[in-house]
């Protein structure tokens, strides 16, 4: 099978070439690279990464104005029929922004920029994306973002638990996240949105690989369907 992935990029975007790196290493095929206002996908995608940065300057709202761009309508309908979808940072933002998932990101407690790494614990080992992982694994990935603060009301996150959809937590205090929410995923399991950076711990010379069973759990996965 030929891993066929896209990575897009909006206007502000700036951890798009980690992306498309970190796909190309793990799967030996890069992606297309796709940008914000083409109206459609490459045909037959297995994969889409919305990467971080800061879409139109986080003006507005994080992510809300590249929620709008042109592509996001392929991107919905993508994922509707099954495609994985993979948003982080900005690209979370972009993703609650666009309905694909429940929330929304506001700015961190104490209105500080956080770039450091982070232990998040596992919570869900049922999905294409955390599959690689162990139920309760400890693992360590970097986070860069100033509106990580993940929020929604009681009623959605206790259904977001109850159904076994917050596939990451922070171990320790990072942004004030709502019971320490890193990453949730949509009711299909297809969509995962999340704060840290997988992308920037798939090699050793990175500080780690706790990242990459990430995406080769993905692509594994996808290669055996």
């Amino acid at each position: 099978m030929t891993f066929r992935s896209a990575v897009i990029t909006f206007p502000g975007s700036n951890c798009d070439r980690d992306m498309a790196d970190a796909l190309e290493k793990v799967s030996g095929t890069a992606p297309h690279r796709v940008w914000h206002g083409d109206a459609d996908l490459p045909q037959n995608l297995d994969f889409i990464a919305l990467p971080g940065g800061f879409s139109y300057g986080d003006y507005l709202r994080s992510g809300a104005m590249a929620a709008r761009s042109p592509i996001m309508q392929a991107v919905i309908a993508a994922a509707g029929r099954g495609v994985p979808v993979l948003g982080v940072c900005n690209g979370f933002q972009v993703l609650t922004e666009a309905g694909l998932l429940p929330g929304a990101l506001l700015r961190n407690a104490g209105m500080n920029f956080v770039c450091r790494d982070v232990a998040l614990t596992v919570e869900n080992t049922q999905s294409l994306f955390t599959g690689g992982y162990d139920a309760g694994q400890t693992i360590t990935i970097p986070v860069a973002h100033h509106d990580g603060n993940y929020f929604a009301d009681a009623e959605t996150l206790d259904r977001l638990e109850g159904e076994g959809r917050v596939a990451f937590r922070y171990a320790e205090e990072v942004n004030g996240s709502a019971r320490q929410i890193a990453g949730v995923l949509n009711a299909a399991g297809n969509v995962l949105g999340m704060m840290p950076h997988p992308e920037r711990m798939i090699e050793a010379e990175q500080g780690g690989t706790d990242g990459r069973a990430l995406f080769e759990n993905a692509i594994e996965a996808l290669a055996s369907a």
